[in-house]
């Protein structure tokens, strides 16, 4: 079969797509966008994590043809739009996962991304308080990480808040 639905801004078309096909294996494989990881294929590490329809959900566990018609955005998405030189910057989220090491094997960090980047929108980019530690392992509670113990990540989610916090006051 065939289907079309719209990545990252982009408009896109998967051919010869078999009807028990992934999202996340149409991502990968026949889009060539290897952001999202395949680690359980069961919906419970959250490595796939993408957006679907604004909303985030484990890209394995969507049925390919579940995409026509409707907006994914994955952890490539997020990067900030080409500057003048052509290449995209990272985003606030990415930045600060770099910087407070949050990134070790790299395996679980798309979709703590993305996850990170729907909890800062919900909060701070909606005008509410930054989350708090509990608020943070609540909303990462289905993304698995073996490297990390968590601290460096919930250190990344604090920088990032603060400054799309800081962001936000000054425009």
């Amino acid at each position: 079969m065939r289907v079309s639905f719209n990545v990252n801004g982009e408009d896109v078309t998967a051919d010869n797509v078999w009807p028990g096909e992934s999202l996340l294996y149409v991502l990968r494989e026949r889009l060539g966008l290897p952001g999202s990881k395949n680690a359980c294929e069961q919906g419970e590490c959250g490595s796939c994590t993408v957006y679907f329809d604004g909303v985030t959900a484990c890209s394995c566990m969507i049925a390919a043809g579940q995409a026509e018609g409707r907006e994914v955005r994955t952890v490539e998405g997020l990067a900030e739009e080409p500057g003048k030189g052509g290449d995209r910057t990272l985003s606030t989220v990415q930045e600060a996962f770099v910087e407070a090491g949050a990134v070790q094997c790299g395996f679980c960090t798309p979709g703590l991304l993305v996850q990170t980047d729907d909890l800062i929108e919900r909060t701070v980019g909606a005008g509410h308080a930054a989350p708090d530690d509990s608020e943070i392992r609540e909303a990462l509670a289905g993304n698995l990480c073996r490297c990390t113990g968590y601290e460096k990540i919930i250190d990344a989610v604090h920088l990032a808040a603060e400054r799309r916090a800081a962001a936000g006051s000054t425009s």
